[in-house]
């Protein structure tokens, strides 16, 4: 689970999983994690294979972040996962909401 034990792994893994990005296309995507944060997850992520980062040597110097075979394997768990939170979570708000308004 310390792969994904993480509040922002599984939303970086989530948001690569279908192309190559750069990190300021990774943080306008997700928008709400600090680059700070942000730098420190990919940087746990490529440590755990999860990822690849990809410099090149041009001017100006660019960075990609790519999914490794490793981590595409995760986005159908963290798939099946929001689906069990949006179902458990939002009948449970919605139990509250109307238990509030009877």
């Amino acid at each position: 689970m310390a792969i994904l034990g993480n509040k922002w792994k599984p939303i970086i893994i989530y948001a690569l999983r279908n192309r190559t990005a750069r990190f300021g296309q990774i943080h306008a995507t997700i928008g709400t994690i600090s680059k700070k944060v942000l730098t420190s997850v990919l940087k746990d992520l490529e440590a755990d294979d999860i990822l690849i980062r990809e410099e090149f040597k041009e001017l100006p110097p660019r960075v990609e972040y790519t999914l490794t075979e490793k981590g595409q394997s995760l986005i159908p768990i963290i798939i099946d996962l929001a689906r069990w939170d949006n179902k458990h979570y939002e009948s449970k708000a919605d139990t509250k909401e109307r238990e509030a308004t009877e």
